[in-house]
């Protein structure tokens, strides 16, 4: 299930000409659309509305696409309804907050209308499964999991950190189909093929992608966005899995995902200590001091070696990874002091 559609409804010529281009990709089986945006400073744009569900309606009936938006009030719920909004979502940030995701369970108590459930901005597993949880109370049967990835406090390529690992604990908790918002995640359109096929491979139930007819012209997350052409050649090159291979498979693709978001730390964590040793070089140019300090590194090795120890970590492995990355170091002071020669 593909679900595209642009971050926001900006105009009525916009969401109709972004519909029609999606309504000829197959895949494509409900549009989607901004209506009320929460966003972060009170001047920024906010969505249009009442008059934006008009729009979206149209679309559909000039279409035949499915139409779905977010809410976060009451208030929402209740011209959602009117208008006839097939399906609903409810954002990561109304998800952390328990009050606001009863209100709307309360508000949609006697429908059965389909609701996607993002995961909160925090990685908090419990919080999302207390969202379901809410909905379920009130009578809500048609429920899906979108994942849109979590914040991070450390620097990343993406985003919102995939963190593949909680979705697909969530879907070991609760039988939902679980959707991927890779818009969301990536933050940008160069991630979203590699991202997109990510999450295939974990056997996700289907991708949220934001469209709009004209990306640079978008009100809100411009970048992030793809034209419906973009759309139908991203699509044309990725690979879809089957998820009739059982629990077992899922359980080792969300180990795997697991694996995958501690690599990538890795990865950030040596940059920065590459970026001290640098650092580290340029003091020892200033203050005419020797790269290679033996003592010291051999007391740092014993040091690294005895907690490793103690965390179970074998002794010929910390030597290896100290190893190469005291030499990656000593190799980038030594570039750093050649500079200086070179001058």
């Amino acid at each position: 299930m593909i679900i595209a559609g642009p971050c926001s409804v900006e105009n009525e010529a916009q969401i109709l000409a972004t519909a029609h281009a999606l309504a000829q990709i197959p895949e494509v089986k409900m549009l989607r659309g901004g209506i009320w945006k929460p966003r972060t400073r009170p001047e920024a744009f906010e969505g249009r509305g009442e008059e934006g569900l008009k729009w979206l309606c149209e679309a559909k009936r000039q279409t035949g696409l499915p139409i779905a938006t977010e809410v976060a009030t009451p208030g929402h719920v209740k011209l959602a309804l009117k208008y006839k909004v097939d399906a609903l979502w409810i954002g990561a940030r109304t998800v952390v907050n328990p009050f606001s995701v009863q209100q709307l369970a309360d508000a949609l108590q006697g429908t059965d209308i389909p609701v996607f459930i993002k995961n909160p901005v925090s990685p908090d597993l419990n919080l999302w499964i207390g969202a379901f949880e809410r909905f379920q109370k009130a009578g809500l049967t048609r429920l899906s999991a979108v994942h849109r990835g979590f914040s991070y406090y450390k620097e990343s390529p993406y985003r919102n950190f995939p963190m593949w690992e909680i979705p697909i604990e969530l879907t070991q908790h609760l039988n939902v189909p679980l959707i991927t918002d890779v818009s969301h995640i990536c933050g940008n359109r160069e991630l979203l093929q590699v991202t997109a096929q990510k999450a295939l491979d974990l056997a996700t139930d289907g991708l949220m992608i934001e469209c709009h007819i004209n990306p640079a012209e978008a009100l809100t997350d411009a970048q992030q966005q793809i034209t419906p052409e973009a759309l139908k050649e991203l699509l044309s090159h990725l690979t879809f899995r089957s998820k009739q291979a059982g629990g077992v498979e899922g359980e080792l693709a969300g180990l795997r995902g697991e694996i995958d978001d501690i690599d990538a730390e890795l990865l950030q964590l040596l940059a920065r200590r590459m970026e001290v040793s640098s650092r580290i070089g340029e003091y020892k140019k200033q203050n005419n001091v020797a790269v290679v300090q033996m003592d010291r590194w051999k007391q740092i090795l014993s040091d690294h070696i005895a907690v490793g120890g103690s965390l179970g970590l074998d002794q010929e492995l910390i030597n290896v990874v100290f190893e190469a990355i005291h030499q990656a170091s000593i190799c980038r002071q030594s570039a750093i002091l050649d500079d200086d020669k070179n001058q």
